[in-house]
């Protein structure tokens, strides 16, 4: 696996960017330069992360979202030797 992480990344196993080994190595992600905990997707090339709102649900049980544009930063929080 590379040092960098997708450039387009979603935690829903129904998305066709669900990637199951890159979310258990753990990808942290600043948007507008703060760093976010909530985020469900994210797209680095076209600038903007879907965060979860609160604790809502859809009626399929997915956690509702709102699209935030702006410069998206994404990482792995650990090393490669660790995964």
């Amino acid at each position: 696996m590379s040092d960098t992480p997708p450039d387009r990344l979603c935690a829903s196993p129904d998305s066709p960017y669900y990637n199951e080994d890159v979310l258990t190595r753990g990808v942290g992600v600043r948007l507008k330069g703060e760093e976010k905990t909530n985020v469900e997707e994210y797209c680095i090339s076209e600038g903007w992360a879907r965060l979860s709102v609160g604790k809502a649900v859809d009626r399929k049980g997915r956690p509702m979202t709102l699209k935030v544009t702006g410069p998206v930063e994404a990482w792995f929080k650990d090393d490669a030797k660790d995964a």
